[in-house]
């Protein structure tokens, strides 16, 4: 089994917060991680300096090619990137 690879960016949660499956919508400061394993992409967010990840909700996808994993993880950072 391919070894999964992980990227993180830390960003501002934009208005309205982030929804997760787990307790709802968080804001504030958060940190983003996507994790790649043979193009199966899961998407976490957490506050940032926390333990605790959240996954977001509707958020993981299946890549065609898993070298998009780093252009889909920075297009995630932007767009929830909004202070």
């Amino acid at each position: 089994m391919p070894e999964a690879t992980e990227l993180r960016s830390s960003v501002a949660a934009p208005p309205g917060g982030v929804m997760t499956d787990e307790v709802g919508v968080i804001t504030g400061t958060l940190e983003l991680a996507t994790t790649c394993a043979d193009g199966a992409v899961e998407v976490w967010i957490r506050y940032a300096g926390a333990e605790e990840w959240y996954r977001i909700s509707a958020a993981d996808c299946r890549l065609h090619d898993p070298r998009d994993h780093e252009a889909l993880h920075t297009a995630l950072a932007a767009v929830l990137n909004r202070p």
